[in-house]
């Protein structure tokens, strides 16, 4: 298949295909009459690079799974460097939810404060105003 319809068919564009080309994770093969040509393994490529940049992968934490399909896994990643990529990325993930649970915490402690200091204030007056524009 040419390179239009390889981005068609994996829902990505054109451009984005060459770009994977540059950085040596697509193959460049070309077919007699100098266009672009893939094949169903590239398609699958594609769809791993793609699937792993939605989980939020860089696109160089791919290259070890896009390895693992092109040396005949049928999975890209039953191979160790895959595995080792996801491992280092559940402990960026759980460090991540660490941080967000923590925040969390801070602002939910902050909403508390400012609700009890916005229940002492009505009694004494007037409600104050917090519009912007006045």
């Amino acid at each position: 298949m040419r390179i239009g319809e390889l981005a068609e068919r994996a829902g990505t564009t054109t451009r984005t295909l060459r770009y994977y080309e540059s950085r040596g994770l697509l193959p460049a093969r070309r077919a007699g009459n100098g266009y672009r040509a893939y094949d169903e393994d590239d398609l699958l490529l594609v769809q791993q690079i793609r699937t792993l940049q939605d989980f939020g992968f860089e696109l160089e934490e791919t290259r070890p799974f896009v390895e693992c399909l092109r040396a005949g896994h049928p999975a890209g990643d039953a191979c160790p460097a895959s595995l080792a990529v996801y491992r280092r990325k559940l402990g960026e993930l759980d460090m991540l939810i660490e941080r967000l649970q923590a925040v969390r915490a801070q602002v939910g402690e902050q909403l508390a404060r400012a609700e009890l200091m916005a229940g002492a204030e009505l009694p004494h007056g007037p409600e104050p105003r917090c519009e912007l524009g006045g």
